[in-house]
């Protein structure tokens, strides 16, 4: 091996053409982006017109992204774990994906792609010793699946534009192990469909509806009508321009219009509250939220929420919208970067602590809890707080007044017992107090002869 392949790795080998049959081609192209049922072209950009969409790939991408993604060691069978800060990865992971690109920057695009084609690709380069030293996003739209002759995957990108020096226009081949590949939903676990591709028809009448209010609010803010002349006139296509200009778009609405020569105006189309456009508009935040699965308040839709359960919302935001898409990028970084002698030792993982917390007071009630019993220390506590640790602060305490429950028959006997050995104690010093009185006439007779003796000295 020269210092060359040491250093870069092998020149990248071009796999045969493949001649089998498989579905890994096809299966991304079976929900397709194009025409919809309500005569909309609907496309990843077309969709990010939309304002819910727009809103709700920014809320996923910026939440995913703003989490702190750390490289982890296992330290020991019980599941202990460490931050692996001296493996290349973490630096790549946490910090800075490649020297163009913040960490940041490479998951939010990484997640808008995702949102939007349902893939999202990254170029892995690495060393000669299989280091990594970044990864690189590629358009997912470029990107095709196959496999060669022998049953592996391979990938193709359409190099169409200036983002590769020197290989423009140009198809390159990737190895498997050369590309992060993130799939979202489908059907064969190897390519995702795209949600926009999935849900056009629905996106294609929120287009719809846009373009009508668009139209309408053009059109002076009154529906379209006729212009009626008791005469015949000889030059009409003027009169509707002369219109148009006067009374057309909204600076013009609600103008008084002068008509001439005996002309009426009759409107001939339903206001738009008899069309129910404002529910139609209220329903489409709905169906784009529903699709992503983002509560709508966290899209300014507020009509259902109030201050008992917005907390409860923001949770369940993060325990079932975050999560899966949280669990396919930690996967598919064990998968595709970290090397297999690797993957039973590293792992990354997102912290959502921050996004579970709970308000001010729930969170030092639980602090409470934890440090009465036992299993949280005031440095433990500080850390959650993003609290500098203090000296001491390293101990742990528990409430004294717990018994075990395998002690919690002989504490039961002990109680039994001192009672009975308290009764008996009150029997003897009865007993010793009855004898008193027995010795009295004895005393008695002894004194009345002392006293007899002491008359006849006398």
């Amino acid at each position: 091996m020269t210092f060359k392949e040491w250093m870069f790795g092998k020149p990248r080998d071009t796999p045969n053409l493949p001649d089998i049959q498989d579905n890994v081609r096809d299966s991304g192209t079976l929900f397709v982006f194009g025409q919809s049922t309500s005569g909309e072209r609907v496309d990843e950009k077309s969709a990010m017109q939309i304002a819910t969409v727009y809103a709700c790939v920014r809320l996923l991408a910026e939440s995913v992204a703003s989490l702190p993604l750390h490289l982890y060691r296992v330290t020991n069978d019980e599941g202990g774990k460490e931050k692996a800060r001296d493996h290349p990865l973490y630096k790549i992971l946490y910090r800075q994906a490649n020297p163009e690109m913040t960490s940041f920057s490479f998951r939010e695009v990484m997640m808008t792609h995702l949102l939007l084609w349902g893939n999202a690709y990254a170029q892995i380069v690495r060393d000669g010793k299989n280091g990594v030293l970044g990864l690189y996003p590629l358009l997912p739209e470029n990107v095709e699946i196959d496999r060669d002759d022998g049953g592996n995957l391979y990938y193709i990108y359409h190099a169409y534009t200036d983002e590769v020096p020197g290989e423009n226009n140009k198809d390159i081949v990737f190895k498997r192990e050369e590309i992060l590949h993130i799939p979202g939903l489908g059907f064969n676990g190897l390519v995702g469909f795209s949600p926009i591709a999935m849900m056009k028809n629905a996106l294609g009448t929120t287009l719809a509806v846009e373009r009508y209010g668009s139209s309408f609010f053009r059109n002076g803010a009154q529906p379209s009508g006729v212009l009626e002349h008791p005469g015949v006139l000889k030059n009409p296509e003027r009169i509707r321009q002369n219109w148009s200009d006067v009374y057309g778009g909204a600076g013009n609405a609600h103008k008084v219009a002068v008509l001439e020569e005996g002309m009426s105006y009759k409107p001939i189309s339903l206001p738009p509250e008899d069309s129910q456009f404002l529910s139609t508009r209220e329903f489409d935040v709905e169906e784009i939220c529903r699709i992503f699965r983002v509560p709508p308040h966290l899209v300014q839709d507020l009509k259902r929420s109030t201050f008992n359960n917005i907390e409860h919302q923001g949770i369940s935001y993060v325990q079932y919208t975050l999560m899966p898409w949280l669990e396919r990028f930690e996967q598919a970084i064990i998968k595709d970067v970290l090397v297999d002698t690797e993957q039973d030792e590293y792992f990354p993982k997102f912290n959502v602590d921050g996004l579970l917390r709970g308000d001010y007071k729930s969170r030092m009630e639980g602090y409470a809890v934890g440090f009465s019993n036992g299993f949280l220390s005031p440095n433990d506590i500080r850390k959650l707080e993003n609290m500098d640790p203090i000296p001491d602060g390293d101990v742990y305490v528990a409430n004294g007044s717990y018994v075990l429950l395998k002690d919690i028959g002989a504490a039961y006997r002990e109680q039994i017992s001192q009672p009975a050995e308290e009764e008996k104690s009150d029997e003897e010093s009865e007993e010793k107090t009855e004898e008193e009185p027995e010795e009295q006439p004895e005393n008695k007779r002894h004194n009345q002869r002392h006293e007899e003796r002491r008359k006849q000295r006398r």
